[in-house]
């Protein structure tokens, strides 16, 4: 999170910030880039006139349409040291505050804005196992309720942006394409119009109410054998199906696209219920046996426990990005033999394909 926004909204998750709040934490941000241009610089010395002007507090009391103009024809183009955070939680502020905006012009843009906002809360969802997400998993999960869109503000969007700009660098690398969008508006300005919500069929939407459904049934028995890494059958997997539509939990075409995405209905649950601790570690026991295993690749493995309990699946590669490379630089082959190395991708492979019938 970017400082101004630590110090300008200290409040709880359910207490928004005030649109008076909002704007003076804005102002003090947008000053605050503009103490960052070093009129030493060549192309800030030809600007420093405009440069030294919005340097002082009290010209950002009001803004027209004038002052507006210069600030996005000489301001913004010039290059500043002030730090906004991460390019991640950057592009965040961006899809944020293109909501906000949206949402006060009654845009047409709003509900695709909205559409991108959700995927993300399922990504990050899908990675409370990590303590800075899972502090957040209250918010993230009432983002995904059609009841927290009813009477949406900008200063519950603002909240969300506050919240969870530093959480967007934790997404997983394969679904981080959903923060990278051309926000370029194609459709001029914006007008007054009634904005649909998102329905039962938006993927997003079905995927939330699938985890919270599944979740609270996991009494049942193929969703017992899925979490204990069994293998299951086409039958397990018609009757997995069955569960959510008689529950009316998503339509065919959700269980379709569950289907592709996920290479497997399988994988798409176990990704949603996540699997047994248990039953995870005793599939890895040889790499922990005392006497044998050091702390380090003690500590590697449970980090590979951690993941598969929690994401129900895992991608070997993942084993060479953070936060694994911050125990082994170069990967597993940093701590174990080729032997070792190879009955670990032999191992997380079975686990992944015994939710494939």
């Amino acid at each position: 999170m970017a400082e101004s926004d630590q110090k300008s909204f200290q409040v709880s998750d359910d207490a928004p910030p005030s649109e008076p709040e909002i704007r003076a934490s804005a102002a003090r941000t947008l000053q605050d880039i503009v103490g960052g241009l070093n009129t030493e610089n060549f192309i800030v010395r030809q600007h420093r006139r405009a440069v030294e002007k919005y340097s002082e507090p009290k010209v950002w009391e009001k803004i027209d349409d004038e002052k507006r103009k210069e600030l996005v024809e000489e301001i913004a183009p010039l290059p500043s040291s002030h730090m906004l955070g991460t390019e991640d939680a950057k592009r965040f502020d961006l899809l944020m505050f293109s909501l906000e905006l949206a949402l006060l012009k009654g845009s047409k843009r709003f509900d695709t804005l909205r559409k991108q906002l959700l995927e993300i809360a399922s990504a990050l969802e899908d990675q409370t196992g990590i303590p800075a997400i899972a502090q957040h998993a209250a918010l993230i999960e009432e983002i995904q309720t059609e009841q927290w869109w009813e009477g949406i503000t900008v200063p519950l969007l603002e909240l969300v942006r506050i919240r969870l700009r530093d959480l967007i660098q934790h997404i997983e690398k394969s679904r981080k394409s959903i923060v990278y969008s051309n926000f370029a508006d194609e459709i001029g300005d914006g007008v007054e119009m009634h904005l649909p919500h998102i329905g039962d069929g938006d993927f997003a939407r079905f995927k939330s109410k699938a985890r919270h459904f599944l979740r609270a049934h996991q009494d049942n028995i193929v969703l017992h054998k899925l979490r204990q890494g069994k293998s299951l059958t086409p039958s397990d997997l018609n009757e997995l199906e069955k569960l959510l539509l008689d529950a009316g939990i998503g339509e065919a075409g959700d269980i379709e696209r569950a289907r592709e995405t996920s290479q497997g209905f399988g994988r798409f649950v176990r990704s949603l219920v996540g699997l047994d601790r248990a039953a995870v570690s005793e599939a890895f026991s040889e790499f922990l046996a005392a006497g044998t295993a050091t702390a380090a690749q003690i500590e590697f493995i449970n980090m590979v426990i951690e993941h598969l309990t929690d994401q129900g699946m895992m991608d070997p590669g993942l084993l060479y990005e953070p936060p694994f490379t911050g125990l082994a630089p170069t990967g597993p082959e940093h701590l174990f033999d080729e032997s070792k190395v190879t009955k670990l991708f032999t191992k997380i492979k079975a686990i992944n394909d015994s939710a494939v019938a």
